[in-house]
C-alpha cells in the first residue's frame, strides 16, 4: 500500500517537497490518509476538533499510515442565523464537498477520515466521499452538553424562544440575560436532536461512522477513543479494498431514512440525503420514498425540540445502536450491509440494548406510530413540503387559517414582534428557498418568536426556505416549487385560507384553480440581485425537492 510518491526518479521532486514537510523515507513508503479537518475557532461545535483530528491521527500511524491533516470550512448556522450570513449556509455545503474533493485528489490521498461536526459541514463531506470514493470514515466532534437555567435542561433552541418570550413581554431582561450565560454551556453541536446531531446519528446508520459518533458527548474522553479507532478503522479498510460506494448503498441509505423516522431527525435531511444519494449514483432516494419509510416507521425518540430529553441522554439509554437493534429486530432496517468497521451492520448492533425505555421507546409502546417527518403535497407544493411532526402540538394537525404573506424573514420578524400575528394566522414566508434566498435561510428565528409569544399551538408558519432542527411547532418548510420559480406560494394573497392535514399528508390553498392559474400568468417572480458565489449559486441550484444540489 506504498503511495503514488514512493517509487521511481520520476517522482523525486514531490519526494523534496514532502521533505520539505521532514518527511522521512519510512514515511513516504506508508500509504496517506488526509483528515479533513473542520476545525475552527467560531464554531462552538469545531473548537476542539483539532484534538479529535490529532486523536485520529495517532489511530493512523498505530496502524501503519501516515496521517495528513487539512481544512475544510465552515458556518455555525446559530451564529449565521437571522441575518445576510445565513445565505451561505446551505451553500457552503457546495463548498464544502468541493473543497475536500479538490484536497484529497490533488494530493493523491488513498484513504480519508472526515472530522466535522455540524450542519452543512457533514453532508459537505459526505458527498465528497461519495464523489472521490476512496476508503472514508467519519468521527465528529461530538454534542455538546445540555445546559440548565433555574433547574431546567436547555438548549439553542430554548435560548431563541427566550427571546420570543422577551419580545412577548413574557420574561425581562434578566432572565434573557441566564438564558444566554447558560443555555450553551461546552463546546459541540448544540445539545437537541437537531440538524447537526441528526446527520452524526445518521452517520452511524449509513455505515460511515462507528458505533457513538451521534450520540457520545464532546467533552466525554470516550471521544477522543472514538477517534483513535476511527483511524485504524480507515486503515483497515484500505487493506480491505472497502469504499464508500461498498457502504452507502441504496439499502444502507433506506436504513439512515427509517432511523431518521424513528428518531425524529431535523427537517434539513430531506435536504441533504438525496444531495448525498445524488453524488453516490442512487436515484432511490427521495421525499416520495421518505414518505413511505415514515408511514411504516414508529417514533422511537422525542429529543429537544420535540421532547425534554438530550442526545446526552440517548447516549445513555443506548445510543443509534439501540434504535437501530430494535429496528432491526422488527424487520425494518437491513442488517446485511457494510460498515466502516468492516464488518455488517447486523455484527455491529448484535449486543446494543435500550437501556431506558422512556427515551428510546420500544417498537410496541412508541410515541407514535408513524415516523417524526412527514411530506406534505397539494396544490401549494405540488412537488412537496416537509414538517417534523413530532415537534407538532396534536391540536395542529389539521389547520385552516387566513394567510398572513411576507416577502422576506425580515419582514415576518417585524410582523410576529410588533404583535401583529394572532391565533389562528398562518404566517406565510417567500423568496426564501434555494434560489429566491438564494441560498435557503433556515427560520429558526421567526419560529422561535411564536413559540416563545406562546402561538406555537395556535399558529402555522409556511416557506419555501428551511427550518433550523431547533424549530418546533406546525412549520413547514421546503415548499417546493419556490416563490422565485414560479411557485404558487408566491401568489398566495392576505386572507386567502389555507388548509393543513399533517396527518393525510396535504396542503392546500382553498381558491379556485382557474384563480390559481390566472394569479400565475400575471406572476412575475422576484429574483434578489447579489454577486460573488451567492449569484453562481443562484443560478445553477435546482429545487429543494431534489436536494437543492448544484446543477
Amino acid at each position: 500500500m506504498k503511495n503514488l510518491f514512493s517509487d521511481g526518479t520520476d517522482k523525486s521532486p514531490q519526494r523534496s517537497l514532502l521533505r520539505a514537510l521532514g518527511w522521512t523515507d519510512e514515511e513516504m513508503n506508508k500509504p496517506i490518509v488526509g483528515i479533513i479537518c473542520a476545525q475552527s475557532e467560531i464554531i462552538p461545535g469545531h473548537m476542539h476538533l483539532d484534538d479529535i483530528a490529532s486523536a485520529v491521527a495517532e489511530g493512523v500511524i498505530a496502524a501503519g499510515g501516515k496521517p495528513v491533516i487539512v481544512p475544510s470550512v465552515g458556518v455555525c448556522d446559530g451564529i449565521a442565523m437571522g441575518h445576510e450570513g445565513m445565505r451561505y449556509s446551505l451553500p457552503s455545503r457546495e463548498i464544502i464537498a468541493d473543497g475536500a474533493e479538490i484536497v484529497m485528489r490533488a494530493h493523491a490521498f488513498q484513504a480519508a477520515v472526515f472530522v466535522g461536526n455540524c450542519d452543512k459541514i457533514i453532508p459537505g463531506m459526505l458527498m465528497a466521499a461519495a464523489r472521490v470514493n476512496i476508503p472514508s470514515a467519519f468521527v465528529s466532534g461530538g454534542p455538546m452538553l445540555a445546559g440548565r437555567v433555574r433547574g431546567k435542561k436547555t438548549s439553542l433552541s430554548t435560548m431563541f424562544e427566550e427571546v420570543g418570550a422577551f419580545n412577548a413581554g413574557k420574561a425581562d431582561e434578566s432572565e434573557l440575560y441566564d438564558f444566554e450565560c447558560n443555555a450553551c454551556p461546552t463546546c459541540g453541536s448544540c445539545s437537541g436532536m437537531f440538524t447537526a446531531n441528526s446527520l452524526n446519528c445518521l452517520l452511524e446508520a449509513l455505515g460511515m461512522a462507528l458505533p457513538g459518533n451521534g450520540t457520545l458527548p464532546m467533552v466525554y474522553s470516550g471521544r477522543l477513543a472514538l477517534a483513535k479507532r476511527t483511524g485504524a478503522a480507515v486503515m483497515n479498510l484500505l487493506e480491505k479494498g472497502i469504499r464508500p460506494s461498498d457502504i452507502m448503498t441504496e439499502a444502507a441509505f433506506k436504513n439512515a431514512e427509517t432511523v431518521d423516522m424513528a428518531i425524529g431527525a431535523s427537517t434539513n435531511t430531506v435536504l441533504h440525503l438525496p444531495a448525498i444519494a445524488h453524488e453516490a449514483g442512487i436515484d432511490g432516494v427521495n421525499i416520495d420514498i421518505m414518505n413511505k419509510i415514515s408511514e411504516r416507521t414508529p417514533n422511537l425518540c422525542r429529543l429537544a425540540p420535540a421532547g425534554e430529553h438530550y442526545i446526552e441522554e440517548l447516549n445513555e439509554a443506548g445510543g443509534i445502536s439501540a434504535v437501530m437493534k430494535e429496528l432491526y429486530d422488527n424487520g425494518l432496517i437491513d442488517g446485511e450491509v457494510m460498515t466502516v468497521g468492516g464488518v455488517k451492520l447486523k455484527e455491529v448492533i448484535k449486543n446494543a440494548k435500550i437501556c431506558d425505555k422512556q427515551i428510546i421507546r420500544p417498537f410496541n409502546n412508541p410515541y407514535s406510530a408513524q415516523g417524526g417527518l412527514k411530506i406534505l403535497k397539494g396544490n401549494l407544493a405540488s412537488e412537496g413540503c416537509v414538517v417534523k411532526k413530532s415537534a407538532v402540538a396534536p391540536e395542529m394537525y389539521r389547520h385552516s387559517g387566513p394567510a398572513k404573506c411576507f416577502d422576506s424573514e425580515e419582514q415576518a420578524m417585524l410582523a410576529i414582534s410588533s404583535g401583529k400575528i394572532v391565533k389562528g394566522d398562518v404566517v406565510v414566508i417567500r423568496y426564501e428557498g434555494p434560489k429566491g434566498g438564494p441560498g435557503m435561510r433556515e427560520m429558526l428565528t421567526p419560529t422561535s418568536a411564536i413559540v416563545g409569544a406562546g402561538l406555537g399551538a395556535d399558529v402555522a408558519l409556511i416557506t419555501d426556505g428551511r427550518f433550523s432542527g431547533a424549530t418546533r411547532g406546525a412549520a413547514i418548510g421546503h415548499v417546493c416549487p419556490e416563490a422565485a420559480a414560479g411557485g404558487v406560494i408566491g401568489v398566495v394573497r392576505d386572507g386567502d385560507i389555507i388548509d393543513i392535514d399533517i396527518t393525510a399528508g396535504t396542503i392546500n390553498l382553498r381558491v379556485a384553480q382557474n384563480e390559481i392559474e390566472e394569479r400565475l400568468k400575471s406572476f412575475t417572480p422576484q429574483l434578489k440581485k447579489v454577486s460573488g458565489y451567492l449569484e453562481r449559486y443562484q443560478n445553477s441550484v435546482t429545487s429543494a425537492s431534489k436536494g437543492a444540489v448544484i446543477k
